[in-house]
């Protein structure tokens, strides 16, 4: 889960009574009180997996990017090919620091000339904890012509599993239409939404932008409905793990690279040839020869999760890397991992060892994602 600062003033989601009222335990996250769990973790992963879950994301940063030659300017930034991205396309990205660093990671959507938002460009979501870094970094290195709207009078939702289409589709006659990482416009008893088919589960699923004056009807119209409970960030965050998705501030930071985080899809092919993205000499060189540490996923011996912060060690207990997220696995009935580890121990089936409070456990490196994505792709 996203950093915390438990010092900070925490903000209210606009649907913070609503969590309240059916239970949810609030901790403070990414600069909010948030919900971490209702009836409990394990039960409400293993809900959506089977079902679906409604998950609240509304702390995450929703920016509308537009303006003269809007492509260009945010392929300065991002390694992503925009410029071939067809209207209601989706593309996952990052955003790089100068040295090829990862800012943060976020998904973009070019929008139809019909949206919720008011202008033409590109639909960006990116992480709660770092949102007003991100948009501030934005603003220092885009043209002056191009305008960047954080929308903070929306609300955003994400329904995963695999019953989350035959839920949303009763209230928004459409979306079992779209198909994984696409979205369109829809209304909703006359709100304008933006739904993509997306999430960060692993799970077939829907992300929905809406109004924030109108977030907490809808949310008692979905959760109406027999397939869909409220899920918290607890099962959120196994969920994720599952899948083999990074967490940004925990398994993806400024001092890494995208070739270390094992994004390097995230590099499309003219990008790669071209280059023109921060980092990129840096980044190229590290996708023919190596990182010196690379994001793998693992399978810890035993029953005791090792967490983040847990060190990667040698025989002779030299650190020679870090575990960045871990938990148990509630789909597997065993822990998992992920960590960076030199790039040569990075090879699957490698045996790596762990120490945790000075104790040291076995793990073997393993393919991601742990669990199968359910995603509905184009033409399946």
């Amino acid at each position: 889960m996203e950093s915390n600062d438990d010092t900070e003033t925490l903000k209210t989601l606009p649907l913070d009574g609503w969590h309240r009222a059916r239970g949810g335990r609030m901790v403070p996250f990414a600069g909010y009180h948030m919900p971490v769990q209702y009836e409990g973790v394990m039960a409400e992963h293993n809900w959506t997996r089977e079902s679906a879950g409604l998950f609240d994301v509304s702390h995450m940063g929703q920016l509308v990017v537009s303006g003269a030659d809007v492509d260009t300017a945010i392929e300065a930034l991002m390694p992503g090919d925009f410029k071939i991205l067809r209207e209601g396309r989706m593309r996952y990205s990052l955003l790089l620091a100068d040295n090829g660093g990862i800012l943060d990671d976020l998904m973009a959507a070019r929008l139809p000339a019909e949206n919720p938002f008011g202008s033409e460009g590109f639909y960006i979501v990116v992480n709660g904890a770092v949102k007003f870094e991100d948009i501030g970094h934005l603003r220092e290195h885009l043209p002056d012509a191009i305008t960047i709207n954080h929308m903070e009078d929306r609300a955003l939702l994400a329904l995963q599993g695999p019953k989350a289409v035959d839920a949303l589709n009763r209230l928004v006659t459409g979306v079992a239409e779209l198909v994984f990482m696409r979205g369109a416009a829809f209304d909703w008893q006359g709100h304008a939404l933006w739904i993509s088919r997306s999430g960060y589960t692993g799970e077939d699923g829907f992300e929905i932008s809406l109004p924030a004056d109108a977030v907490e009807a809808f949310a008692d119209a979905i959760c109406a409905e027999p397939e869909v409970k409220p899920i918290g960030l607890g099962a959120r965050d196994s969920l994720r793990l599952e899948a083999g998705l990074p967490l940004y501030g925990h398994d993806l930071d400024p001092d890494t690279t995208p070739i270390a985080a094992d994004l390097g899809f995230a590099l499309s092919k003219r990008r790669r040839e071209e280059g023109g993205f921060p980092g990129a000499e840096r980044i190229l060189t590290e996708r023919e020869d190596g990182a010196i540490q690379k994001r793998v996923g693992l399978i810890v011996d035993g029953r005791q999760p090792v967490r983040e912060g847990a060190d990667v060690v040698e025989a002779d207990g030299t650190m020679v890397g870090r575990v960045t997220s871990g938990g148990f696995a509630p789909t597997l009935g065993k822990p998992i991992a992920m960590a960076y580890v030199p790039w040569a121990n990075a090879t699957p089936g490698t045996v790596i060892h762990l120490s945790q409070r000075g104790k040291i456990h076995q793990a073997e490196v393993v393919a991601m994602p742990f669990v199968p994505h359910n995603y509905v792709r184009a033409g399946a």
